[in-house]
């Protein structure tokens, strides 16, 4: 038998190569090779070749647009809120010192940019009352407030009924602590936020005025006497005795000065950092009760029984400014933060509107239906007047003329004070029989500086910002109508400089009675001995010149002698005995 060998099958990968060689294998014959060097610039071009027919833009002409154009455009008007003022620094000749006032404004220039970038995070806006047009603001109590807001925002509506009234009231420089001092002695501190209660004492004698100081940690109370300070604990830190008989006091926090005015007319100004009092003197103007402070320059506006409201500071001892107000006697001044508008009211029920920068004029005059008991600004320029057991409250009063008030609040209390609480919608009322606190939409800056005042500080910052504020101390001659006026050169004082040297040259010098002591450090003992002994001898000389005039003796005449000319050197000479 014939041994055969099986094939093995075609698989169909095998066919499909054997194919494709045959294809490559004719198609090989006629291609030319060529052997190309690749180089990263061959790429880069056939790279660019490859990506220029995928692209199809159309071409720009001119200057290509930018996908961002820059910083987005600032308000002018926000500007203008954060300027500093015009530059200084315009005609100064020095190159080096104009270069540096240059650096100066552009730095200035920067910061009142970012301040109005910034303001993109101010989150939080003012509220207010909004009603139809038939109805009034007037008709909305605190009840229909209290029932449209949150229960937070509700809290801050509540009464606190005390015995030993009338109370005045005062809240500190952050919003967030009460202090209460009455008539009969009370007096009480506490967070009205949490009412968790600081301290609660009776002084056993009346309470004139209360302060708080530069922290919720202590306070001050105008007594009877004297001047008391105490703690947050109750405890008393001083007995200042030199402020007596004091009727109403203010705390200026930039200065740290207490002022305060006493009922025979003597105005203080106590230094609480260093304990010293830098002015204090009599304004010849009697017992006046009314007074409150500028918040713009710190000055004193103090109003009489004559009408006239005068302005004072601790370093002169004349008014910087008076102007006649009312015909009356004054009843309460007002003035807002910053520093434009001053409203005062008189017995004759009228109130006006001043701008305390010119004193030209009344800007606003109403008449009322009695006597106010007491004025006060807002942060965003809110008026409160209060009149007997009535507060009213009136918005944009003072720019123009307002018909109707706000919003209107009645009590079967008559009102001492009130105060509104910085960075919050409430007014606090001291009444007869307490206190009370409303809430007021919109009377409250709505954001606030945690560098300036932080109602959420906590111990730690609060001590930092007491240092800061120490070593950030205006001194209390600073204080004027200007405070601008720190910047610019006294030009008539100068002046008087200049002249007082200039005479100084044509002056003679004084004679003193002055007979030095010299030293005789370093000299021998023989060179003493010789000046003891000339010392001696002209004490012997002057002596007897002196006895020779109470003797009237004859002076001996000199007698010519007789000249040789240059021969007298040969002329012989008789040599007296000593």
């Amino acid at each position: 038998m014939k041994n055969t060998k099986k094939k093995a099958p075609q698989r169909y990968f095998d066919t499909e190569d054997k194919k494709s060689e045959q294809k490559t294998e004719k198609q090989h014959e006629n291609v030319e090779v060529y052997n190309i060097k690749i180089t990263p610039g061959l790429l880069q071009k056939h790279k660019f070749k490859s990506h220029r027919g995928h692209d199809r833009r159309p071409i720009q002409k001119g200057k290509p647009k930018k996908r961002f154009e820059g910083k987005a455009p600032i308000d002018p008007e926000k500007l203008e809120a954060h300027s500093r003022g015009e530059g200084v620094g315009k005609g100064v000749r020095h190159p080096l010192h104009a270069e540096k006032l240059r650096k100066r404004e552009r730095k200035f220039t920067y910061a009142q940019e970012q301040a109005a970038r910034a303001e993109i995070l101010l989150t939080e806006d003012h509220g207010g009352l909004e009603v139809d047009e038939d109805s009034k603001t007037t008709a909305i109590s605190q009840k229909i407030i209290a029932d449209n807001v949150d229960i937070s925002a509700a809290s801050k509506i509540f009464e606190l009924n005390l015995d030993f009234g009338p109370y005045r009231a005062k809240y500190s420089k952050n919003g967030r602590h009460l202090l209460l001092g009455s008539k009969k002695g009370h007096l009480a501190a506490f967070d009205w936020v949490t009412k968790k209660l600081h301290f609660e004492i009776n002084v056993m004698e009346s309470i004139h005025d209360i302060s708080w100081l530069h922290t919720e940690t202590m306070v001050a109370a105008a007594q009877k006497e004297w001047l008391y300070m105490y703690d947050n604990t109750g405890t008393e830190l001083h007995c200042v005795k030199k402020m007596d008989k004091i009727l109403r006091m203010e705390f200026l926090p930039y200065h740290f000065l207490l002022a305060a005015v006493n009922e025979f007319g003597f105005m203080s100004w106590l230094d609480i950092s260093i304990g010293e009092v830098v002015g204090h003197y009599n304004n010849h103007l009697g017992r006046t009760a009314v007074m409150t402070q500028n918040p713009y320059n710190a000055t004193l506006c103090l109003g009489n029984s004559k009408g006239v409201v005068s302005l004072w500071s601790p370093t002169i001892k004349e008014p910087l400014a008076k102007i006649l107000c009312h015909k009356t006697p004054l009843t309460a001044i007002a003035v807002d933060n910053r520093g434009m508008y001053m409203a005062t009211s008189g017995v004759d029920r009228s109130m006006k509107i001043w701008d305390i920068r010119n004193l030209d004029g009344p800007l606003q005059d109403y008449r009322l239906r009695s006597a106010p008991v007491d004025l006060e600004f807002s942060q965003k320029d809110m008026l409160a007047v209060g009149l007997d057991e009535v507060v009213e409250i009136y918005n944009n009063c003072c720019s123009q003329t307002t018909e109707k008030p706000y919003l209107r609040h009645r009590m079967a209390k008559t009102i001492n004070n009130f105060k509104f609480c910085p960075y919050e919608d409430v007014l606090g009322i001291g009444t007869s029989n307490g206190f009370t606190s409303i809430i007021v939409p919109g009377s409250g800056e709505p954001n606030f500086d945690a560098l300036e005042s932080n109602p959420f500080q906590n111990k730690k910052q609060r001590k930092e910002a007491e240092v800061k504020a120490l070593l950030d101390k205006i001194p209390a001659e600073l204080i004027t109508l200007n405070p601008f006026d720190i910047t610019e050169v006294d030009v008539p004082s100068l002046q008087e400089q200049m002249e007082a040297k200039k005479k100084l040259l044509y002056l003679k010098p004084k004679k003193m009675d002055f007979t030095p002591r010299h030293k005789k450090k370093g000299k021998t003992q023989i060179a003493r001995k010789k000046i003891i002994k000339q010392v001696a001898r002209k004490e012997f000389i002057e002596q007897a010149k002196e006895a020779q005039k109470l003797l009237n003796l004859p002076e001996a005449q000199k007698t010519k002698k007789q000249s040789f000319g240059v021969l007298d050197r040969f002329v012989p000479t008789v040599k007296s005995r000593k």
